[in-house]
């Protein structure tokens, strides 16, 4: 309703409470001087109804706010059926303009907040990770504690991990633990083909969280739109990122808004994302060893008959993410019920690893053979480099060295080798494991070669440095088979594993 509306309404009111009120007095008067000439029931009757108009006039005044929003509604329907006949005709002359605006209405709503009920205790298997995210959900749940010390809560905390590793849901328990809203949101979410919009939604996303600080906002594969900025072109993506690191700038750390990221393409982000500041916290995740995947399948078993050996289960699951686990056990779950039995058995077990593996032909589902390959390959490098290593982990840890020397250039390249050169001097065989090691030490050594010019030729290097390694593994084959069986056993080699073995 328009403020004339409003204004011409209340005056009305007030006139006729008025009115009414003078002609009740007119009519008493009158009725007081003359009352010997009053005949009949009509001059009472007349009163009764000027009493009655003096109520309404009253409850009109008492009621007149709701009056207004119903008299506003009624027009606002008016009007919107008005607008829909005209939007009838206007889609009879041009359908496409219409439903562009649509489409760029309806994709800018509907950030909402959600209450997330999981907790750690909900995901197994992931005690390093829960030691590292503990003081963000402490400071949460009582930042006081941390601000009288001007201590500030990390802005964002990026998850690193392959698919299935259970980021969504650790994001989930961060929230759950620390019982504040949580918003959800993809990376894609924010691609849009229309110019502004994914920046549009961005600014809504912050603003809706800053309302309901403390809040988590989770941003699931960032990759997609937080990739390294090209610089040649200024496209709709690019204008995205630029207001996401321009929202993160707009905060401090005292806010109580949490980020958290969740990516398994860490190597393609932009650095303006990687910087301190932004993501203060990274949180690496790995497919889940056997005492892991011992935890998850109890988890995922719990209030459940079964009738199987949990052991065997968790040794011919290597590979398996938590995902996995958790489908191989639905799976199961399901044929048990088409058996018409109430209990999981041996069989429901073998069918449904052999729909996860069929289903999950990238993954590294392995045999006791290939399991015991892996097993060399990284007993090998946790000997060389001296660091804890898993038998599924990727590549090795970067060091962030400034000014390397080259002894410590030629050290990384004998660590990205040593895998290969150990199978092939334990089996007697070459064998195709990882090939991004070898690219890595063919591109570190090339560097040395011609960025560097620490040496003269790559070829030259590489074969010195294989050579080096191999006897160097040679005189120490027992220690590393050593090794190789304490990883088959606990799927993990640690620092004092390590120095047992020397």
């Amino acid at each position: 309703m328009s403020q004339n509306s409003k204004n011409s309404f209340d005056r009305n009111l007030k006139m006729m409470s008025i009115s009414a009120a003078v002609l009740i007095a007119l009519f008493v008067y009158t009725i007081y001087k003359s009352s010997a000439h009053i005949e009949g029931t009509q001059y009472y009757v007349g009163l009764i109804f000027l009493f009655v108009l003096l109520l309404a006039s009253f409850g009109l005044r008492f009621y007149r706010e709701k009056i207004k929003i119903f008299l506003d509604k009624k027009r606002k329907n008016d009007s919107r059926f008005s607008n829909f006949e005209k939007e009838l005709d206007n889609t009879k002359k041009e359908p496409q303009k219409t439903k562009i605006k649509d489409v760029s209405y309806s994709e800018t709503n509907h950030i909402e907040s959600i209450s997330s009920n999981i907790t750690f205790d909900d995901v197994a298997g992931i005690s390093g990770v829960k030691e590292e995210l503990e003081e963000v959900v402490d400071f949460l749940n009582s930042p006081k504690k941390y601000l009288k010390h001007g201590v500030k809560l990390p802005k964002g905390v990026l998850l690193v991990g392959p698919p299935g590793v259970g980021k969504t849901l650790i994001a989930r328990a961060v929230a759950g633990e620390a019982d504040v809203p949580f918003f959800y949101q993809s990376g894609a979410s924010f691609v849009h083909i229309y110019v502004g919009m994914g920046a549009k939604r961005v600014k809504e996303l912050f603003l809706k969280a800053k309302a309901c600080a403390p809040a988590i906002i989770f941003i699931d594969e960032i990759d997609a739109v937080g990739k390294r900025r090209s610089g040649s072109s200024n496209d709709e993506r690019e204008a995205t990122l630029n207001e996401l690191l321009t929202q993160m700038d707009g905060f401090e750390g005292d806010s109580g808004i949490l980020i958290i990221a969740a990516t398994n393409k860490i190597d393609v982000l932009d650095e303006a994302l990687l910087r301190a500041g932004r993501f203060d916290r990274r949180v690496f995740l790995e497919l889940p060893n056997i005492t892991d995947r011992e935890k998850i399948l109890e988890l995922y078993l719990r209030n459940k008959n079964y009738n199987f050996d949990l052991s065997a289960l968790v040794n011919n699951t290597a590979g398996f993410s938590s995902a996995a686990l958790s489908t191989l056990i639905n799976e199961a779950l399901l044929h048990m019920i088409k058996r018409e039995d109430v209990q999981i058995s041996d069989e429901d077990i073998q069918i449904a690893r052999d729909k996860v593996e069929f289903g999950k032909k990238e993954q590294k589902l392995l045999n006791s053979a290939q399991k015991e390959i892996l097993a060399i390959y990284q007993a090998s490098k946790a000997f060389i480099s001296q660091e804890e290593t898993s038998l599924f982990d990727e590549g090795i840890k970067k060091e962030n060295d400034i000014y390397p020397s080259k002894s410590k250039l030629l050290k990384t390249i004998k660590k990205y080798l040593s895998g290969s050169i150990g199978i092939e001097v334990i089996k007697h065989e070459m064998y195709a494991i990882n090939s991004e090691d070898l690219k890595y030490a063919y591109d570190l050594a090339n560097d040395i070669v011609q960025k560097y010019n620490m040496s003269n030729n790559t070829d030259e290097l590489l074969i010195e440095i294989k050579n080096e390694l191999r006897s160097e593994i040679s005189r120490n084959s027992s220690e590393i088979l050593r090794l190789k069986d304490l990883m088959l056993k606990n799927e993990i080699i640690s620092i004092e594993n390590i120095h047992n073995a020397q």
